[in-house]
Formats: C-alpha cells, structure tokens, sequence
C-alpha cells in the first residue's frame, strides 16, 4: 500500500526557516521523482520544487529559487523540503507527490500526500 505522509509544518515568523519531510511507505523514493506543491487559500496548486531519480536532477519555481531545497534521504526513504528566508507569501498547506519524472504539472503525479500547513508571520 503506498503512502506519503508530509509533517514538518507550523508557525513561523518572516526570515526564519522550516523543513518539511515526506515519509514514503509502498515505494522507493530513489526509484521515484518526487514533488512538492503548495495551495494557499483562494488560489490553485502551484508547483514549488522536485527532485529525479538522481540527486542532480531538481528543479524549482522561480519563487522559491535560492531559498528552498529538495533533498532525498534514500536509508530512511524520504524526501525533504529545506525552506529558508520565509515569506508570509510562502503560507499556504505543502503536499508531496510521486510520480515518474521530475515535472511541474501536478496532474502527472501518481500518488500524493495529505499535506501540511506552513504559516508564515509577518
């Protein structure tokens, strides 16, 4: 049975820092791209970070470009999301997704997670 299971998230103030993990059971996340995605309220999903089956493959939104990192711990078959300089823009509930390649179209993702809230203060 396969699950993804995001924790991580909460309260923050602007500038400080968060990581968000996502725990995966029923799949290999070195076998696997994984995603993350981000919906605040009033708007659609956006695409924030991923990572391929190799660690020098990822890709990031140009939002998050220089504060966020995606990382991969394949012993405890997760998937990290590293946030840093955080914004109140940056509040929104993060989910993560696996899927086959490394995309930014969420539709191509095959299996997601609850998802987390990350609120960030002004």
């Amino acid at each position: 049975q396969v699950q993804l299971v995001e924790s991580g998230g909460g309260l923050v103030q602007a500038g400080g820092s968060l990581r968000l993990s996502c725990a995966a059971s029923g799949l290999t996340v070195s076998t696997y791209a994984v995603g993350w995605f981000r919906q605040a309220p009033g708007k659609e999903r956006e695409f924030v970070a991923a990572i391929g089956w190799t660690v020098s493959i990822t890709d990031y939104a140009d939002s998050v470009k220089g504060r966020f990192a995606i990382s991969r711990d394949v012993a405890k078959n997760t998937v990290y999301l590293h946030m840093n300089s955080l914004k109140p823009e940056d509040t929104a509930v993060y989910y993560c997704a696996a899927g086959t390649l490394p995309v930014k179209l969420a539709t191509t993702y095959n299996y997601w997670g609850q998802g987390t809230q990350v609120t960030v203060s002004s």
